[in-house]
């Protein structure tokens, strides 16, 4: 169970810290696919796999074809969640489990929801090349190249704003962190 601030009793602001910066080192240097889920004309939650880039300040860059059915569900409703999973940090254990014991270690966990606003055609080149360059130094070269112009024709940006972030798997055990970040205006990098 954890307390009011998020964490198990007894943890204090060094362990959420420490949690915060293994949390963004493992979205950035372990790079993987992030689940986005919006909501469905119905209201019902959508998820699908996607890129998306987490910032320091827990707000997300999102970059996609200007075809996919989440544009017009995000100018409905622009609430959404993004979510990275993926294997347990080394070392890590589960010697308490809160309910069942499945065997298992605890996975590392990045769940930021926030409300997502539509971007400038500027801001959308500027992260999708950001993007591109890095993957391309990865030796990731398979998807095309755009122009300025044709990222414009093709692609759109948005800017997730976070209000609530949940890690999991980056404290002890089965210790998660949930906080709300300080709302920000201003254009994200």
């Amino acid at each position: 169970m954890t307390g009011a601030a998020g964490r198990l009793p007894g943890a204090d602001e060094a362990d959420l810290t420490d949690a915060r910066t293994a949390a963004l080192s493992f979205v950035r240097d372990e790079p993987r696919f992030a689940q986005v889920t919006t909501l469905d004309d119905d209201g019902f939650p959508v998820a699908r796999t996607m890129a998306a880039f987490l910032h320091d300040d827990w707000t997300v860059a999102l970059v996609q074809r200007r075809v996919h059915r989440r544009l017009q569900q995000w100018r409905r409703d622009p609430r959404t969640l993004v979510t990275w999973v993926g294997e347990p940090a080394p070392g890590s254990t589960n010697e308490h489990p809160h309910v069942f014991d499945l065997g298992l270690r605890v996975p590392r966990l990045v769940s930021v929801r926030g409300s997502v606003e539509e971007m400038p055609a500027d801001w959308t080149h500027e992260r999708y090349e950001q993007a591109m360059r890095a993957h391309r130094d990865r030796g990731n070269t398979r998807a095309p190249w755009r122009t300025r112009e044709q990222a414009a024709a093709q692609l759109v940006g948005v800017l997730l704003h976070p209000v609530r972030v949940r890690l999991e798997g980056f404290g002890f055990e089965a210790q998660s962190f949930t906080w709300s970040p300080p709302q920000r205006g201003g254009d994200s990098r």
